[in-house]
């Protein structure tokens, strides 16, 4: 529908008129909808302070940035969303007692691959660092780090909500981005498609990076560029980054099942098809499939 307006992530900040495009807010929240596929041809009509312009913060070419990139579907999306826009890309994963550690796995073969999906991007991959968070899953009596079945839990959240799990995250992370020169973390957190967990919430996510900022006396900043997107945001932004290429490694090589089950493949990867996050990312494929056949 002509006149519907497309949104920069994380701000909601319209930037052009979506041309002749169906499916409206269809992607995202009402308020931050993702571009559809002619983003980029939009992005190229706005002044060039504008472009580089995305999930909320001016985004220098020379900047150096950590990705947390556990071996799920979002995290690889941001990957590639970091090395479309930044000179040095370093990535980090965590160990911490996960059932599902087979994502640790794969990570490595979607790190190789995702380095040939655009010629510009191998140069630019550098250094992997995996650390043991062991003790938190010492300290978790979650779905996620015992073996036990999926349901609910305490305080109305799902049992799958590992405490702390993202603020440990962001926090080792900024120490070693803080070692390493790195001026910037980016996570594939989300508080739109998601299972309700706190430290998924931006202003969560927010606050702990100001409290960053002060405790290690640097500018070291977050960025989330899935927070405001649903899963089949997610996948069109993935699609805009590296092309059927980007998808396809995202298909085969990553891994979300909380169960860690590989299993046969789907049309959207690997997966038990029935935990949470398989739910998230079979519907979100299955949505944006239908939307995209409709643009």
């Amino acid at each position: 529908m002509t006149g519907r307006r497309a949104h920069l992530a994380g701000r909601g900040r319209a930037v052009a008129a979506c041309p002749g495009c169906s499916h409206g807010g269809r992607f995202g929240k009402t308020d931050a909808s993702f571009p559809h596929k002619d983003v980029n041809r939009v992005a190229g009509r706005l002044p060039s302070s504008w472009r580089n312009f995305w999930g909320g913060l001016e985004i220098e070419a020379t900047d150096k940035v950590l990705v947390l990139f556990s071996g799920g579907q979002d995290s690889a999306t941001c990957l590639a969303w970091a090395l479309a826009r930044f000179a040095r890309v370093e990535t980090v994963a965590f160990y911490y007692g996960q059932r599902h550690g087979i994502e640790l796995e794969v990570r490595r073969d979607f790190l190789a691959r995702v380095a040939e999906t655009d010629a510009a991007w191998g140069p630019r991959l550098g250094a992997d660092h995996l650390l043991d968070l062991g003790v938190l899953g010492e300290i978790s009596e979650t779905a996620l780090t015992r073996d036990v079945a999926i349901g609910p839990g305490p305080e109305g959240l799902p049992n799958t909500f590992v405490p702390g799990r993202n603020l440990m995250f962001v926090t080792l992370a900024a120490a070693l981005a803080w070692r390493r020169g790195l001026r910037v973390i980016v996570g594939g957190m989300c508080e739109t498609d998601y299972s309700g967990y706190p430290d998924c919430r931006n202003d969560a996510l927010q606050k702990l990076a100001e409290a960053i900022r002060l405790g290690m006396d640097t500018d070291i900043r977050l960025e989330t560029p899935l927070m405001w997107l649903d899963k089949a945001a997610t996948w069109q932004l993935a699609q805009d980054t590296g092309g059927d290429r980007l998808v396809e490694a995202i298909v085969e090589d990553t891994h979300t099942c909380y169960l860690g089950e590989r299993g046969s493949r789907q049309a959207w990867g690997h997966g038990c098809g029935a935990c949470p996050a398989c739910e998230l990312r079979r519907k979100g494929w299955e949505t944006w499939q239908r939307t995209v056949k409709d643009c």
